[in-house]
């Protein structure tokens, strides 16, 4: 839980917790269920320290966890249908058709080896090889405020060639293993199908450097500007030879890097040194009326400290746009931050794979509903500022 809560801020959380509760009420066919999810919503943003199976029962009224681990592990639900009306209630409030979609994966460091798809496997939790679960996730953001809109667990490939593992951890029969960038199309394309209004799709270099999932963007037109890597290889309009893009930086002069925020960050302003030049990508063609073009973010502290964006985006696009989608990638990595601290992303103690995407799923709409109340709050803010203003 954040410091410094007033009365007014449990009020308003609470209200809007019911709200996202009453939405996904349908869902539930049994009263006792939809009054569990309503507890467990709540549960998650009340509960401070460690979210475990007694101390939620506990925020939750209940006299033991065994209501809150049935609602996760036997109760009849479907997790998609709920992840369905969180995406709703998100584009509900923050729909906007310059959307940027943010996907990343994030880690979950656990212990033994009995839970679904857990491995040992690179995490930039920690930066190194752990014991852990992998999940992928969709962020929505907009400059009026950001929520995670669907999320997908990543199946291990020792797990997906594991029948009797398989089995034991209820993982669908008819799932095979997927890459995280193959996971990320999967959910793009059901957005898409799904009509969620949306603008700019970004990602850092795991999913930038996939040839698969830039191809299945350009197929469907989407504008993009992702991470790759420095040895990336593209043809430089002004040599027409293909080139790393770390080359190509190396030749830029002085005049072709401009200073520019791409967006708020913890510290304030982001800002950092720009440059942008026209490309062509080796057999990706771009959709009608798009081009591709390198950005190249640099470091104002560290010069040599480059970053390398591939973008996908109508002719004539400006800089300062590829810019802000760029830095819109920040509101996934700081919507991780948010639902591990408040609302217990990473804590539960489920092992089975419907189990886990329900945690996941209404921890997603417990965060959703945080980042409403904080967007409400902030709009109301604006406007006493600017009535204080008007009234001097």
């Amino acid at each position: 839980m954040v410091d410094d809560v007033t009365v007014a801020d449990v009020r308003d959380w609470a209200e809007e917790l019911d709200t996202a509760a009453a939405l996904i009420g349908s869902r539930f066919a049994r009263s006792e269920s939809r009054v569990r999810a309503r507890d467990y919503l709540r549960a998650l943003v009340a509960c401070s320290g460690r979210r475990n199976g007694w101390r939620l029962a506990e925020h939750a009224g209940h006299g033991s966890p065994d209501g809150l681990q049935w609602l996760l592990a036997k109760s009849p639900w479907d997790a998609d249908a709920v992840r369905d009306d969180l995406r709703e209630y998100v584009v509900r409030h923050f729909g906007s058709p310059e959307a940027v979609l943010a996907f990343d994966e994030t880690g979950f460091i656990k212990k033994g080896d009995q839970s679904v798809a857990v491995a040992r496997q690179y995490t930039g939790v920690t930066g190194q090889v752990e014991n852990c679960q992998i999940g992928v996730f969709c962020c929505y953001a907009t400059p009026a405020g950001h929520a995670f809109i669907d999320r997908r667990l990543y199946v291990h490939q020792s797990w997906a060639a594991d029948a009797a593992r398989r089995e034991r951890a209820g993982v669908p029969e008819e799932l095979t293993f997927k890459t995280k960038p193959e996971l990320a199309v999967d959910m793009l394309a059901d957005l898409i199908a799904a009509r969620v209004p949306f603008g700019w799709v970004t990602a850092d270099e795991v999913y930038g450097r996939h040839r698969a999932f830039r191809a299945f963007m350009h197929d469907q037109a989407v504008r993009y500007v992702v991470t790759v890597a420095c040895d990336q290889m593209v043809v430089f309009d002004r040599t027409r030879r293909a080139q790393r893009v770390d080359a190509i930086a190396a030749t830029l002069p002085a005049t072709s890097w401009e200073r520019r925020s791409c967006g708020p960050g913890a510290k304030g302003q982001r800002y950092y040194d720009w440059a942008q030049v026209a490309i062509a990508v080796p057999d990706q063609t771009p959709a009608a009326g798009m081009w591709h073009l390198l950005l190249i973010r640099r470091s104002i502290s560290d010069p040599t400290e480059l970053t390398f964006y591939l973008c996908h985006a109508p002719e004539n696009t400006t800089m300062a746009r590829l810019v802000r989608v760029a830095g819109a990638r920040w509101a996934v990595e700081e919507g991780f931050e948010v639902a591990k601290n408040e609302v217990g992303l990473d804590e539960y103690e489920v092992r089975k794979y419907n189990a886990w995407h329900r945690h996941i799923t209404l921890v997603m709409l417990a965060h959703a509903a945080l980042a409403v109340v904080r967007a409400k709050s902030n709009s109301k803010g604006a406007e006493r500022r600017s009535l204080t203003v008007s009234s001097g």
